[in-house]
C-alpha cells in the first residue's frame, strides 16, 4: 500500500458526491469476532520477500473459504516462485462479467528490535490491532474474505460471480499483480481493498471524507549518464562528465510538465477550493474552471502538496561520478524519478529528459514501468459506494481522487480493468504508519469495513 489518499484533498474537502440515507448491514457480532480473529492470525504468517511465507497465508485463507462452503475447485493457490497467489471465484448467475476484489498478501519487512512489540506477534490494544500488514494490507484481504464468507453462509446468489483475486508481492516485483492482470482481465470491474478510505478528524476521532481512489499516475524511474575519456585532475578541461551532468540536472530542475486535468483531480480539488484560504484556494477554483491558467498553475505547483495533483513530475534523487579524488571523472549519472498524469505516455517524458539533458546524454529506463489512464467515474459504482458509507457512517462526503504511488490497480487498469480503491480503512493521519514502525489498524477498520463491503458487493450484484 502506498498513500491511500492525497492528504491535504481530504482534509479540506467538505464537499462531493451527495449523501443520503442508507440501510446499514445487520451488526453482526460473530462476524466482527471472527475477523478479527482472522486478522491476529494472518499478521503471524511473515509474508516478507524471501521468507516463503506467502503460499502458507494463502492456503490459510483458502481454509477458511472452503470452511464456508466454496467449492475445493473455485479456490486456487498458486505458487509462483517463493510467493504465491489465490483466486476464489464466488459463482453467480453468469449475467454480468465478473467483479474482481483486489488485495495482496504481502508486507514490507519489520526488525522486533526496531518495534516496540514484535511486529509479527498481533495486540489488539486501545481499540487498535499491531502488527505488520494491519493496515498494509492484511486488514483489507481479512475484511473481502469475511465478507465472501458472510454472503456464502446466507445463500446470497449475485448476478454475476465474485473473484477475489489476491496478490503476493506487491510491495516488491509486482509480478504477480501482473500476471493476475493479464489472467483475469475480462472482468467488468475492480474494487481495490488496499486504496481509498476515509480521514478521522484528529480531534474528534470521527470521519471527515471518504476517498474513492480511481486513478494512479505512472511511477517510472530513468538514469541519465554521461561518459568521458577522463585523465590526470592537474590538467582538468571543460570536457567533464560531472560538469554535464550538473546542467543536464539543473536543465530538469528548471522544467515544468505542462498542466493538466481530469475527471478526478477536478472534483477533489472543486471539494478542497472551498475550505483552502488565501492564493491556494483561489487558484484552485481558477485551475479548475481553467486548466489553462498559467498563473493558477504556478501557484498550485509552487505548493509540494498540489504540484503533483496537476502535472507530471520528475526528480533528481540518487547521483553516482568519478572513480577517484585525483582523476577527472570518467563516468556521471543521476537517477531521475517520475511520477507521470495519468494518460501520458511513458515514452515520452523519456524523450523530453533527454531533450533537457542534451545530446551526450544516455537515458535508459529503470525496470518496466507501466503505465494506464485513470478509471471512469461508473455512476453504478458511486452509487454503491455512497449506500455503502452511509451504513457505515450516515452522510459523509466522498471525493474521487488520484494517488501518487502504485497498487495493484495499476496492472489491471493498464489490461482495460476499471479499478476503484474503496479500502475499509479509516483512520487518522497521525495513525498511518504503513511501512513503518509499530504499525496499527482501528478495530473499527473491521467492524465497520465488514459493513461497507457487504452493502457494495450487494448493490453491485444484485
Amino acid at each position: 500500500m502506498r498513500l491511500k489518499w492525497i492528504a491535504s484533498a481530504l482534509l479540506l474537502a467538505t464537499t462531493a458526491i451527495p449523501a443520503h440515507a442508507g440501510t446499514p448491514a445487520k451488526n453482526d457480532s460473530a462476524q466482527n469476532a471472527a475477523a478479527i480473529n482472522m486478522l491476529v492470525k494472518s499478521i503471524g504468517y511473515r509474508t516478507v520477500a524471501g521468507q516463503g511465507q506467502v503460499p502458507a497465508y494463502a492456503e490459510y485463507l483458502a481454509g477458511k473459504l472452503k470452511a464456508a462452503g466454496f467449492a475445493a475447485e473455485d479456490v486456487t493457490v498458486q505458487k509462483r516462485g517463493e510467493t504465491a497467489t489465490l483466486v476464489a471465484r464466488y459463482r453467480g448467475t453468469g449475467k454480468g462479467k465478473p467483479i474482481l476484489l483486489s488485495g495482496h498478501m504481502d508486507v514490507v519487512e519489520a526488525r522486533r528490535e526496531d518495534w516496540e512489540r514484535d511486529p509479527f506477534v498481533a495486540v489488539v490494544e486501545n481499540g487498535y490491532v499491531y502488527g505488520r500488514g494491519s493496515a498494509d494490507n492484511k486488514a483489507g484481504v481479512v475484511v473481502m474474505v469475511q465478507t465472501l464468507i458472510r454472503l456464502k453462509q446466507e445463500g446470497f446468489r449475485p448476478n454475476r460471480d465474485i473473484i477475489l483475486a489476491l496478490s503476493g508481492d506487491e510491495e516488491t516485483e509486482m509480478a504477480t499483480t501482473a500476471a493476475l492482470a493479464t489472467e483475469l482481465k475480462g472482468a467488468e470491474l475492480l474494487l481495490n481493498s488496499d486504496a481509498g478510505g476515509a480521514l478521522l478528524d484528529e480531534a474528534t476521532g470521527k470521519p471527515t471524507v471518504y476517498g474513492i481512489q480511481a486513478g494512479e499516475k505512472t511511477y517510472a524511474d530513468f538514469r541519465i549518464a554521461f561518459t568521458n575519456p577522463g585523465g590526470h585532475s592537474s590538467r582538468p578541461s571543460k570536457n567533464n562528465a560531472i560538469y554535464d551532468l550538473a546542467k543536464a540536472i539543473d536543465a530538469i530542475a528548471a522544467y515544468d510538465f505542462p498542466a493538466q486535468i481530469n475527471e478526478l483531480t477536478r472534483a477533489s480539488l472543486a471539494a478542497a477550493a472551498t475550505k483552502t484560504p488565501g492564493a491556494v484556494g483561489e487558484a484552485m477554483t481558477r485551475f479548475v474552471a481553467n486548466p489553462s491558467d498559467a498563473q493558477a498553475a504556478a501557484t498550485l505547483s509552487a505548493d509540494p502538496e498540489w504540484i503533483g495533483t496537476i502535472r507530471t513530475t520528475c526528480v533528481a534523487t540518487m547521483l553516482e561520478g568519478g572513480h577517484a579524488l585525483n582523476a577527472l571523472p570518467q563516468s556521471a549519472a543521476v537517477m531521475v524519478n517520475c511520477r507521470i498524469f495519468p494518460g501520458v505516455e511513458i515514452a515520452s517524458v523519456r524523450d523530453k529528459l533527454a531533450e533537457l539533458a542534451g545530446p551526450n546524454a544516455n537515458i535508459t529506463v529503470i525496470g518496466n514501468p507501466v503505465a494506464s489512464d485513470a478509471s471512469p467515474l461508473r455512476p453504478d459504482v458511486l452509487a454503491a459506494l455512497r449506500k455503502a458509507i452511509d451504513a457505515r457512517s450516515p452522510g459523509v462526503p466522498i471525493v474521487p481522487n488520484m494517488s501518487a504511488g502504485a497498487t495493484d490497480s495499476l496492472y489491471f487498469r493498464a489490461q482495460g480493468v476499471p479499478s476503484y480503491g474503496v479500502g475499509p480503512y479509516y483512520m487518522k493521519a497521525s495513525d498511518d504508519f504503513s511501512h513503518g514502525l509499530n504499525e496499527r489498524v482501528t478495530v473499527e477498520t473491521i467492524e465497520g469495513g465488514l459493513k461497507q463491503w457487504y452493502v457494495l458487493l450487494k448493490e453491485l450484484t444484485r
